[in-house]
Order: structure tokens, then sequence, then C-alpha cells
């Protein structure tokens, strides 16, 4: 018969029975090792433990060995071979931990010793594949730990540099206060906002919503903020004046997304104030909402304006688009995480919802975040990012 790889142990006193059952087992293409006693086997423990252990001994050394493998990690079915028939004996052995009884002599009735070994080593294969798939699982559940571990610690270091990026907050530029709030669905953002003055009297404010969420889409606010400090490079040193116009900013941005081949696209609203002129002029790259600009006559509004998605078109055009700003006035930019978390239905609910908030008061992030609840949600169904200008120049000259 073919050589098997299962291994059996016999452990009887009685010599001759345990030779006749080791030849036939051994017939039967298992390997086989015999001992007379349970003492002088321990050592085949420490090296390759048996997979089936046939044994002649009471049924509290049954007991104690069944014990010492489960200990072990070990599963080897014990099979009591016995030469009494008292029920007795074959009840206790049973309740010590014996897998099976079967009487001697064996040779007896080697079909019933065919089946106990047939039945006994199916639990043996069903156990190592159930060993088996623990470890593997065991050894994944290892790999992802080390995994999470790594992504958190990933996570911890772009989410720095996130926050290295963004402009200091309640700044004063050329009489404007311009301050933000921005709070991730995840622990990186795909909002982005920056703003800075371009010279004594014109400031650029912008926000952009990168599509998706996680760090492909923290990956291009990185490149936002490298484009927009070139671009102020490119001012300084008189190379290129794309930063003037809103409708070109919205143009690089577009040009160096497509080289990116990220396939990111990225909703993004520009303006500069003129604060000389009164003026601002912006583009817009399908933002939404708009942004809502508050007169101190009691005005309030959303600026309107349109334009296609940034990062998705070859050669796409923005229209450039211009505001008075005769008269002291807020500015409030959002992301459109901010009409997730607003509890009315509908579009045109949720958008009166935010005029009446601004033209109520909430002219500051911190206004306009107790006004919608936002410090109180604790998971967001997606980012969101506030910008506020307040017009400071135009007060202080009024009140002088």
């Amino acid at each position: 018969m073919a050589s098997r790889t299962e291994r059996i142990l016999i452990i009887d006193s009685d010599e001759q029975a345990r030779a006749e059952l080791g030849r036939y087992l051994s017939a039967r293409g298992f390997y086989v090792t015999g001992y007379p006693d349970l003492a002088s086997s321990r050592s085949l423990f420490d090296d390759q433990p048996p997979d089936i252990i046939f044994a002649d001994i009471p049924p509290v050394a049954i007991g104690e060995l069944a014990g010492s493998l489960e200990d072990a990690g070990f599963f080897a079915p014990i099979v009591a071979i016995y030469a009494t028939r008292k029920a007795t004996d074959i009840v206790e052995a049973m309740r010590a931990g014996a897998a099976d009884v079967v009487l001697k002599p064996c040779s007896d009735d080697r079909g019933a010793l065919d089946d106990v070994i047939g039945k006994l080593f199916d639990r043996v294969r069903v156990n190592r594949l159930n060993h088996l798939y623990r470890q593997e699982l065991e050894e994944a559940n290892r790999d992802l730990r080390d995994g999470i571990s790594e992504l958190r610690a990933d996570q911890n270091a772009g989410r720095k540099v996130q926050l290295k990026m963004l402009p200091d907050r309640e700044q004063v530029m050329t009489g404007l206060t311009i301050d933000y709030l921005i709070k991730p669905s995840l622990y990186l953002s795909g909002d982005f906002l920056d703003y800075f003055p371009l010279s004594d009297d014109k400031v650029l404010v912008y926000i952009a919503d990168v599509s998706g969420h996680g760090a492909s889409s923290a990956f291009v606010t990185v490149l936002l903020k490298n484009l927009t400090n070139r671009l102020q490079r490119n001012l300084r040193r008189g190379s290129s004046s794309d930063i003037l116009h809103p409708d070109q900013f919205l143009e690089r941005i577009n040009s160096e997304l497509l080289d990116t081949g990220l396939g990111k696209h990225v909703t993004v609203f520009v303006g500069i104030i003129t604060v000389s002129e009164r003026k601002l002029r912006y583009s817009v790259g399908a933002h939404f909402p708009m942004p809502i600009l508050s007169f101190a006559s009691g005005d309030t509004r959303f600026l309107e304006g349109s334009g296609l998605p940034v990062g998705l078109f070859d050669k796409p055009e923005w229209e450039l688009y211009e505001v008075s700003l005769a008269e002291p006035f807020n500015l409030i930019l959002f992301s459109d995480g901010i009409l997730e978390v607003i509890r009315e239905k509908g579009l045109d609910e949720k958008e009166r919802r935010l005029l009446e908030v601004v033209s109520g008061g909430g002219h500051t992030t911190e206004a306009l975040s107790e006004a919608l609840n936002l410090d109180k949600i604790t998971e967001l169904p997606d980012d969101i990012a506030i910008v506020s200008v307040t017009d400071t120049k135009a007060v202080t000259d009024g009140a002088a």
C-alpha cells in the first residue's frame, strides 16, 4: 500500500499486542511508532506529535494526556485500546477524553478498526484545515494591523502637510479680515482653500472641492498649493500674470490636473478683490453652492455665475464676472459639504437656510458653525470648508 503522511502512536505495555497493531497499521501505509508507556513516548511530542494515539492506559492517564495535548495546542485523538469489556471502563475512558474505544485483540474486527481510523482521520484533516485557516487568518490580521498602522502614520503625515498648507487664520489684508473653517469627513480632506495679497490693494481668495475623498484627493490639494505658490513667484518676477486673472488661474489648474493623469477634477471658485476700485472679479469652475455676498444695507444674495469643472476638458474657457462692492460687505464661501448637513429638504430650501443664516448676522466662521450646529455633528457625510471675508476697511473709513 502507498505510504501515507499520517503518524500514529501506539502506547501499550503488551509488546505483542503493540507489535501486532503496529504491523497492521504500517501495512495500511501509516507511519507508526510504538512505546510501552506514556513516559517513554513524551519525547515524541517535542519533535513531531502524532496525528492519532492508540493507548492502553487508565482513564486517568488518558485525561492527563488529553489535557497536555490541548495545552500544547495539538489535536491528536486518543483511542483507548482495552481488553476489558466492562461498560463502566469504556464510559470512564470516553469521559476522560478518549475519542473512541477499540477492544483487544484489535485483529478480531479489522473492519471496525478501519472505520475508527477513517472517522478520526476525517476529524484530523478538518482540524488541520481549521488550524491552517486560523494561521492564515492570524497572519492576515497581523498584516492588516501593520497596514492600518502604516496607513495611520501616512495619514498623520499627510494631515500635518495639509494643515501647514492652509493659510493663517484671521488675517487682515488691505482692509479685509479673512478667516476659514475646514472640517474633513475623513482624516485627509479633499476640500482646500487659500487667500493671499497680490498687491497693496488686491487680495485673491479661492475655495476648491476635489472629486472623491482620501489620499488621492488630498494629493490634488498639494498640487493646488504648489501651483499658487509658483504663480505668485511668477508674478513677482514679472514672468507671468496669470494669477491676476481668475479665468486664467482656472486654466492653469486645469492644465496641471490633466498632466497628472490622476483622473481627478475640481470645482473651484476664485475671486480677486480690488479694494481701491471696490470690485470683485471672479470665475466659477462648477463650484456649488455659490458664495453669498452680504452688504451693510441688508442686501444678501448668492453670486451669479457658472462654468465647467476644472480638470476634465482639454481647452475649456471660463467667464470672468465682476461685482461692485460700493458699500461694506461680507463674502462667505462654502464647499458643497455644507448642504449635506442642513436639515431642510430640497436644494431651494437648503439655499434659503444659508441665506437666512448669513443675513441674520452669520458672517464669521464661528457664527456660521454655531448656527448650523457643525460642532455637534460627529460624522460628516462630506468635507466642509467655509471662508469668510469681512470688509473692515470700509467700516473703519465710514466711522472716521
